[in-house]
């Protein structure tokens, strides 16, 4: 790719940030102030806990932070706030968002980086002995755990992985952060079902390769076996499969926020749902944003290895 192809991939990506920032900051702020209850009675529960002067305390708070302004100049605030990439201050702790996001996305993207690594020591593996052979042992067992753990939600699947390996087997910790006992199962269980899909497009794409002519060339040559493999397969199996792990960042963006909240894990997905019951508008404004953000990034990557593995296609759309 050029540089002027590569400067335009950019500045179009820096764009697509930049819309999003927009949308998804505005969707929270309209979606925090429609819930129902007094905003101020909730921020100031997560501040002082609920006692019996907690109006006296709502009040306070309501005046401290300006919810008694009207909506659009509050809007208007954050946007000018946002275009000095000032996040504000989390309503409940004081503490500045981007300080506890630099944090609690540093987890997450552990968590996520390592739910991506077992699901590709999973799924592709899977597909490419059942794409080998379509129709047989290997393809049928693949089809039928894809089907299971991609059926399951991911609530239900991480109980059941606590049950077993915490409770019964005693082998991981159900909860915490700071070692890798603590974060394989959260990972395995976002992994599971990432691995459920990538394993039947690996399949797919590698059974579509073994049908090409210069798949049947190369076997005829006399090549060995894992020669023709890794040579003409696996890379031009690679292809689709790297491009769906575009569309897979959106599963683990989305299980990212229910898997960190049952097994206690400190990351964005938790934080979010903690802002959102404390009425944090900032905070959940904040771990939004991130997330949005991470997808873009993912995006722009897949996009980058798939030309790197596809040079023909000339330009990233």
């Amino acid at each position: 790719m050029t540089g002027m192809a590569m400067k335009n991939f950019l500045l179009a990506r820096l764009l697509q940030a930049g819309i999003v920032a927009i949308v998804v900051g505005a969707l929270c702020f309209i979606l925090m102030r429609v819930l129902p209850g007094d905003a101020a009675m909730r921020i100031a529960a997560g501040r002082y806990g609920p006692d019996a002067r907690i109006v006296d305390a709502a009040e306070k708070v309501r005046l401290e932070l300006g919810l008694d302004r009207p909506i659009a100049v509050q809007f208007i605030e954050w946007l000018g706030n946002l275009a000095r990439f000032d996040l504000g201050h989390s309503l409940v702790t004081g503490r500045a968002v981007a300080h506890e996001l630099q944090v609690q996305l540093g987890a997450s993207v552990w968590l996520a980086a390592a739910a991506l690594l077992l699901s590709l020591l999973i799924g592709p593996i899977v597909g490419l002995f059942g794409g080998l052979k379509p129709g047989g042992a290997a393809d049928r067992i693949g089809l039928m755990g894809a089907v299971t753990f991609r059926a399951i939600p991911p609530f239900v699947l991480g109980l059941v992985l606590m049950l077993v390996f915490s409770r019964q087997l005693q082998w991981l910790p159900p909860a915490g952060f700071g070692s890798p006992r603590e974060i394989l199962l959260p990972a395995l269980t976002l992994a599971l079902g990432l691995a459920a899909m990538s394993s039947r497009v690996t399949r797919n794409a590698v059974a579509a390769v073994t049908r090409a002519p210069y798949f049947a060339f190369a076997r005829h040559k006399g090549l060995p076996e894992a020669v023709v493999v890794r040579r003409h397969l696996l890379k031009n199996a690679a292809i689709p499969v790297v491009s769906y792990l575009g569309l897979q960042a959106i599963y683990l963006i989305e299980g990212v926020v229910v898997v960190e909240s049952l097994f206690a894990y400190p990351g964005i997905g938790h934080a979010l749902v903690h802002a959102i019951v404390e009425r944090d508008v900032p905070m959940a404004q904040g771990t939004a944003l991130a997330m949005g953000l991470m997808f873009v990034a993912i995006a722009a990557i897949v996009d980058l290895v798939t030309l790197w593995l596809d040079p023909r296609t000339g330009k990233i759309a």
